[in-house]
């Protein structure tokens, strides 16, 4: 039952209700929020409460979208647990940084000095609920040491592990899908398509590395033939409508971002048949997409692309490719990439998935190797210094990385490093080589130093991408120490302030410049880098 939003605002209504539906209204602004009208809380925020004059607060009101899915609020219905991220949602800020969290902070504060003992021993007694605070908390985890990431990596091949928490993630899937086969973004929410669109796709993606259990495990094959099924059926009303409310639909432009997504789903598990319904839906938007293409971004091109290569379009695909091939930048350090691939609000304004998708299309459709090993060292580019943002970011990448192309672990040849004109020889030296990377550390000092060692050749045998850094270190005054070419560029200005009838003017400082006692001077650093 749905509870009208005047008679909400008129305080007409009873106590909360369980499952029960509180509309908002249409302004079209703050006042159509129902939360602070129910609760009596402000109006603004994830993490709401209703102040007292006893700390903590008497009312602690927690608001979701449900459309984060790198930061996946849920509640499991059957143990109670909520699972809740709060209103600071970047890795490696402190939980207390927004204000809502310090709330939540401060009610944890108030148990903690109130009863530690009970609440310590949940944590000590309840393995499950110590796994949901670290995922409740991501800063936690995004540590600062790289070392202890490498330890974190290591629980990875831990088999037994692994395949428990596949198991666990395979059921808590399945739990999720409801009965006409969709995902929603919660429980009890109605289903999204952009959500089940994404689960089929990564289905299609394991499928596609030959990950086994897709196909032969009955379950996990049921599952996706019930999704591919749900989304089958919304193509389907899709169409219908357009005829419905279009006269002249063949000869205007009805497919969106959503319908190419389906398209791109679909072409994973294309055996799977169509009804006659299904296949006139289907040739519609296919025909669609054929004509309008050129109209949408490079990562919807790009499922164009592929999905058309899959159902045997002919022509298209290699004209789409040439076309974003086109209109790419070749670096000689970060590889192949596109100056307008950045970041937005939408699904599909995703730079790191959109270079990930773009590899499976030049690999799959042109088998252009060495377009494929460009674009993967600009992935790898965006890891060098930091991460990849996201847990679907991640994902995509590595599914890309996976793919066919050069095996970038395959050779665990090292790379031939000469510091003027001998071979650098890390065993000989004393340094350890670490396993798998390669890498290692040496340095030389006071007399073992030469002007000649600034003469270095780094030479790599097999094909592929390697990072290293060899640096001077040495004292120096700061007015004595002069620029050097770097990706991370820092500029120190100094200016004059002077208040004139137009408002406070900046001179730069110069050699000529003359300053006396209470002039008013301006620092203004410059730090450049050559990467988001």
């Amino acid at each position: 039952m749905t509870v009208k939003f005047e008679t909400i605002i008129n305080n007409k209504f009873h106590d909360l209700i369980v499952d029960e539906i509180y509309a908002g209204g249409t302004f079209g602004n703050k006042k159509d929020d129902v939360i602070s009208k129910l609760f009596k809380v402000s109006n603004s925020g994830g993490i709401r409460y209703l102040k007292s004059n006893k700390k903590p607060p008497k009312i602690i009101v927690l608001f979701t979208t449900g459309e984060e899915i790198d930061w996946p609020d849920e509640v499991d219905i059957e143990t109670g647990v909520v699972t809740y991220f709060g209103d600071n949602k970047t890795p490696g800020v402190d939980i207390d940084s927004k204000k809502g969290n310090k709330q939540i902070k401060a009610v944890f504060d108030n148990w903690k000095q109130q009863s530690p003992e009970a609440f310590m021993s949940n944590l000590e007694k309840n393995q499950e609920l110590k796994s949901l605070l670290l995922q409740e908390t991501p800063w936690v985890l995004n540590a600062q040491d790289e070392g202890e990431r490498k330890k974190r990596v290591a629980l990875l091949f831990d088999l037994n592990k692994m395949d428990n928490e596949l198991t666990k993630a395979m059921r808590k899937l399945q739990k999720a899908q409801v009965a006409n086969g969709g995902w929603s973004w919660f429980p009890g929410m109605p289903e999204s398509r952009y959500i089940t669109q994404h689960i089929i796709t990564v289905m299609g993606h394991l499928d596609n590395l030959g990950v086994k259990n897709v196909r032969e495990n009955a379950d996990v094959w049921k599952m996706i033939k019930k999704g591919v099924g749900y989304l089958d059926a919304r193509l389907v009303e899709d169409y219908e409508w357009t005829k419905k409310h279009y006269p002249n639909y063949m000869n205007e432009q009805h497919i969106g971002q959503l319908q190419i997504q389906y398209l791109y789903a679909r072409s994973y598990f294309k055996d799977l048949p169509m009804h006659n319904k299904l296949k006139e839906a289907f040739d519609y938007y296919q025909e669609q997409a054929n004509k309008h293409w050129i109209k949408f971004s490079i990562y919807t091109q790009g499922m164009i692309a592929l999905e058309s290569h899959r159902f045997d379009v002919e022509k298209l695909p290699q004209q789409i490719l040439a076309s974003i091939k086109e209109r790419s930048i070749l670096h000689e350090e970060f590889g192949m990439y596109w100056k307008d691939n950045i970041g937005g609000y939408y699904w599909y304004q995703a730079p790191i998935e959109t270079q990930a998708l773009l590899i499976e299309a030049f690999d799959e459709v042109n088998k252009d190797e060495t377009a494929v090993e460009d674009m993967k060292v600009w992935l790898l580019k965006q890891k060098q210094t930091t991460d990849w943002k996201t847990t679907k970011a991640t994902a995509e990448a590595c599914y890309a990385l996976l793919l066919k192309g050069t095996e970038l672990l395959a050779n665990d040849e090292m790379i031939e490093i000469k510091v003027a004109g001998k071979v650098i020889d890390p065993i000989a030296l004393g340094a350890k080589v670490e396993a798998g990377t390669g890498y290692f550390k040496t340095s030389w000092s006071g007399s073992d130093i030469q002007p000649e060692m600034g003469n270095v050749s780094v030479t790599r045998k097999t094909k592929g991408v390697s990072w290293g850094a060899m640096y001077w270190q040495y004292f120096e005054d700061l007015d004595k120490i002069t620029p050097h070419e770097t990706p991370l560029k820092l500029d120190k200005k100094l200016f004059l302030v002077k208040n004139t009838d137009s408002g406070p003017v900046m001179t730069p400082i110069t050699e000529s410049t003359k300053l006396k006692p209470g002039d008013k001077v301006r620092v203004r650093v410059e730090l450049r880098t050559d990467r988001d």
